[in-house]
């Protein structure tokens, strides 16, 4: 039997869509499994909603294949070429706001490719401002925390993001929502293991780390200038400043021959001091897990270091998402102090 027949209507020139019937249930159906990482993986699909998002990633060249939309006014406000390729859908505002997951619902839930970061075009202005600055993310699990950090990531510059298999899927739509468009606007590269981390860097980077969970360890392993202990440690407890070795064996045994996973001493330093020796990578670490043992080798075996965000006394760790943002502007301070430096030095140079 033929198809039942689709009602469709244009919206101008060359640009048609689907009224969907009563009781189509696809936009319910998509944005259900949308929400499933494992959806996300096998199908290669993502879910984006809201105006600002799809226009982001349109203009970024990603793939739309279905745009499910209230109002015919929304699809003025979009690339129109890049339209003409989807599947248009218009259903009532009530359906996307039943299944938005957006306070203030917009009336547009778009259905794309999953982005390949190497396949998309960052905006030019992103580009220019692009400071060799990366940020490895691990076990950062809180998916309003990942978004906000890549949002810090692309507010500073950073050439590129690194996730590790312990954070959150970066294409999970609360990630989407925090990241304010980021994930337009730099790499993000996901899942990566330890292994193949390194070679996702630029030869040459020293790796440095942000230890967020515990920041009395921190003073533990190394004196600070000053005087002053690391943040929330107890005074009297700090050794000698001791520069990182990279160690070749990552388990070594106590006293009593128990195997435990050792752990690289790395000289600490306050995160305002100079550590942008071009290029760097800054790892941030969860607010549960913390820093992985691994994370603290790669460090080391760069000759990293440990960099502390003093906080009074007593008082817990900060946010992750909160000491990513600082760390990453302090470093886009000093690489642009450097930049001024150097520019003034060609102009003035110095006759001895």
């Amino acid at each position: 039997p033929p198809p039942p027949a689709v009602e469709r209507s244009s919206a101008g020139p060359g640009l048609w869509y689907e009224k969907a019937a009563p009781g189509d249930r696809r936009l319910g159906k998509v944005v259900t499994i949308a929400k499933s990482k494992k959806f996300r993986d096998h199908h290669g699909k993502v879910l984006l909603e809201g105006h600002r998002l799809i226009k982001d990633a349109l203009e970024a060249g990603a793939v739309l294949q279905t745009l499910f939309f209230s109002t015919v006014g929304h699809l003025k406000e979009l690339p129109e070429a890049e339209l003409k390729r989807a599947n248009l859908v218009k259903v009532k505002f009530e359906d996307i706001k039943s299944w938005s997951d957006l306070i203030t619902p917009q009336g547009l839930i778009g259905i794309f490719s999953k982005p390949n970061h190497a396949k998309l075009c960052y905006p030019a202005a992103q580009l220019t401002s692009s400071l060799p600055l990366l940020l490895i993310c691990d076990n950062i699990r809180d998916p309003g925390n990942l978004g906000t950090i890549l949002r810090s990531a692309a507010g500073a510059g950073c050439e590129k993001v690194l996730l590790t298999k312990g954070c959150v899927d970066p294409w999970e739509p609360k990630v989407l929502r925090a990241g304010m468009g980021a994930h337009f606007r730099l790499p993000i590269i996901a899942n990566l293991d330890w292994e193949s981390l390194p070679s996702n860097l630029p030869a040459g980077t020293q790796v440095c780390v942000a230890d967020n969970r515990d920041p009395g360890a921190q003073a533990e392993s190394a004196s600070l200038p000053g005087g002053a202990s690391g943040a929330g440690s107890a005074p009297g407890k700090a050794k000698p400043q001791v520069k990182s070795k990279p160690r070749a064996a990552p388990v070594c045994q106590d006293e009593e021959g128990v195997a435990s996973v050792c752990i690289p001493e790395l000289a600490v330093q306050y995160y305002c001091e100079n550590w942008t020796q071009t290029p760097v990578a800054v790892v941030i670490g969860g607010e549960t897990h913390g820093l992985s043992p691994d994370a603290l080798h790669l460090a080391a075996s760069t000759g990293g270091k440990r960099l502390v965000i003093p906080v009074v006394p007593g008082m817990d760790s900060l946010n992750s998402a909160i000491a990513a943002g600082i760390i990453l502007f302090e470093g886009k301070r000093q690489l642009l102090r450097r930049h001024k430096q150097e520019d003034e030095r060609q102009k003035f140079p110095i006759v001895g």
